[in-house]
């Protein structure tokens, strides 16, 4: 009898080889099914099944072309471009309705935003170069503070007017209402003071003095105190709002540009642009726990809802770092584009927007479950969308519709 050819890893005996044969065969028709419900599982956890009626964009101003973009965040690709003013910067989603809000600096106006459309649907005009707009929390009305008219107008989200115009002080940089609503604090940037507004008599009651340059504002949730960041002087005030009085003065990194507050309103941050770092303070006793080194030219930050995670842009170093709040350090720096400035986490916190001012794009970076803790490949680019010139701010709107859908989105 002839000797069977020796086949490598084939036993000899043909009525093994017949069941390995028919192993093979079963491998080979279920391994492809095992992957296919592997990868559905995986986009299932990655990408959420949203329902048919949610809706989740990002609004990107870009300032040098005179638009803002929209990127669906189900889909993560750009979806509309729309005309606003001129020089457009700041901008707000408004918690209560479907409606987002553009600063245009150049022209002195208001553009708002239909979200369930995507179009202009309304120009309200405002004074004189106005950056940013803060919503009240009942979504009811607006404040910009015109810096180029040192005062601040108080807009009708209902009806889309001006129903007030408060005169504050020297180039007021911005106006930030309390989460009760009852306050708005305004910067005024020129002559070293905050304006304290009583938002319901729509007066301002009281003028502070204190420190130069005031420029950022955070309001504990609360609504007890105020902190305001001082460029000028390398410091953040803290303000009572119930008597309207200085608190404290406390020294933090040379110009402070922006400050971040946790969720639970326990710890602030100030990003010290020109001494590459944070400082950290306690808000209950007003102190400074200690200031860190993050990368060069820090301008912004984003805090994860769960209080224990910080983003912080790098304008200098062109990255993002991690800052873990319980280890006290930083886990990751993470390679974005040119000259990041603005950030936004989605809805689900699973993915951070990072505006590049300098490469007129925005990075999403997706965060995943690691597999050890803090190491860093729990962060990863998803991808890079091209936007307008200069991105300046970022807002992000989630909402299910109240309408039919328009063009399928």
């Amino acid at each position: 009898m002839p000797l069977r050819p020796k086949v490598y890893g084939l036993p000899d005996n043909p009525r093994s080889s017949v069941t390995l044969v028919r192993k093979f065969l079963l491998i080979a028709v279920c391994v492809p099914l095992i992957l296919a419900a592997g990868w559905y599982y995986f986009r299932q956890r990655t990408l959420p099944a949203y329902g048919p009626l949610y809706r989740e964009y990002a609004y990107i101003t870009n300032g040098k072309s005179n638009n803002v973009t929209v990127i669906d965040l189900r889909t993560y690709s750009a979806v509309r471009t729309l005309v606003v003013g001129s020089e457009p910067t700041g901008v707000a989603a408004n918690p209560k309705k479907n409606e987002v809000y553009v600063v245009n600096s150049g022209s002195a106006n208001v553009s708002v935003i239909d979200a369930e459309q995507n179009k202009v649907v309304a120009t309200i005009g405002v004074g004189g170069r106005p950056y940013f707009i803060d919503v009240a929390p009942d979504g009811r009305r607006g404040y910009v503070a015109n810096s180029g008219s040192n005062n601040v107008s108080v807009l009708d989200l209902v009806g889309r007017t001006v129903i007030a115009t408060l005169r504050v002080g020297g180039g007021p940089g911005l106006a930030r209402v309390s989460p009760d609503g009852s306050t708005v604090v305004v910067s005024n940037r020129d002559d070293n003071t905050v304006s304290i507004v009583d938002a319901g008599r729509l007066t301002v009651r009281s003028a502070i003095g204190v420190c130069l340059h005031p420029e950022d504002i955070a309001i504990l949730p609360d609504s007890t105190k105020a902190f305001i960041s001082c460029s000028g002087s390398g410091q953040v005030a803290s303000v009572d709002l119930k008597t309207d009085k200085l608190l404290a003065l406390l020294d933090v990194g040379k110009a402070p540009v922006s400050l971040a507050l946790k969720p639970d309103g326990g710890e602030l941050v100030a990003f010290n642009y020109d001494a590459g770092s944070i400082s950290i303070i306690e808000t209950t006793p007003n102190e400074v726990l200690g200031s860190y080194l993050v990368g060069s030219g820090p301008t912004r930050g984003v805090f994860a809802l769960d209080n224990t995670r910080l983003y912080v842009s790098s304008f200098g170093s062109n990255n993002v770092a991690v800052y873990d709040m319980d280890l006290g350090k930083i886990v990751a720096y993470l390679a974005v584009g040119t000259h990041p400035d603005g950030l936004a986490l989605s809805q689900n916190q699973s993915y951070l927007l990072v505006l590049d001012t300098g490469s007129s794009d925005v990075a999403i970076i997706q965060r995943r479950t690691p597999k050890k803790k803090f190491e860093s490949s729990e962060y990863s680019l998803l991808t890079i969308i091209p936007v307008g010139m200069q991105p300046n701010q970022i807002a992000i709107k989630s909402f299910l519709l109240t309408r039919p859908a328009v063009d399928g989105r």
